[in-house]
């Protein structure tokens, strides 16, 4: 995944925040480098990162795919059709057309990476403002590595690509190393 960021879709509530969501759900928007990762792959992350068959009485916390192509619409029914026989019981995910995307509060952008102090020390110089971390490959990586879901080995073996100065890679080679011990 090249970015994420968080937000609020799927409603026509104007203006919604965490507050005032209105009818909107809590969305995570990726964008992606299909030459890397197809759209299969991102579904299949999503599945296992719930409970598809739960039901929600809430509207902000509800299971929902959004699509911007028939071709992914086609693909997340097929994906849903597939977890219904997985799991033996009716999918409680909708799948719905992508509308409006609002961007969610910057405390809510790159959750656990803004709660790890000695990563957002070394990338405040890298990344002044709010909208560059929210833009930030090298912030949704580390992200995904402050939350569990990609080792810190990993990210090491990445670190070339992004273009950092030998002095910001060497302060974030040491920060991964210390937060591996």
């Amino acid at each position: 995944m090249l970015r994420t960021r968080v937000g609020y879709a799927g409603g026509a509530t104007e203006n919604p925040t965490y507050r005032r969501i209105g009818d909107h759900s809590e969305s995570v928007q990726v964008l992606y480098d299909p030459s890397l990762v197809s759209y299969e792959q991102l579904l299949e992350l999503f599945w296992t990162g719930h409970d598809p068959t739960q039901r929600t009485d809430s509207r902000q916390y509800a299971s929902i795919i959004f699509y911007y192509t028939d071709e992914q619409r086609r693909l997340a029914e097929q994906s849903k059709a597939d977890q219904e026989q997985r799991h033996g019981r009716p999918v409680q995910t909708e799948i719905v057309a992508a509308g409006l995307f609002t961007q969610a509060e910057g405390y809510h952008q790159k959750y656990y990476l803004q709660n790890t102090v000695r990563l957002m020390e070394v990338l405040s110089g890298m990344l002044p403002t709010e909208q560059a971390l929210v833009r930030s490959t090298l912030a949704a990586r580390l992200n995904a590595v402050a939350g569990g879901y990609e080792s810190y080995e990993e990210l090491e073996r990445e670190l070339p690509v992004f273009g950092l100065g030998s002095e910001q890679e060497g302060l974030l080679r040491d920060v991964i190393r210390r937060s591996r011990d």
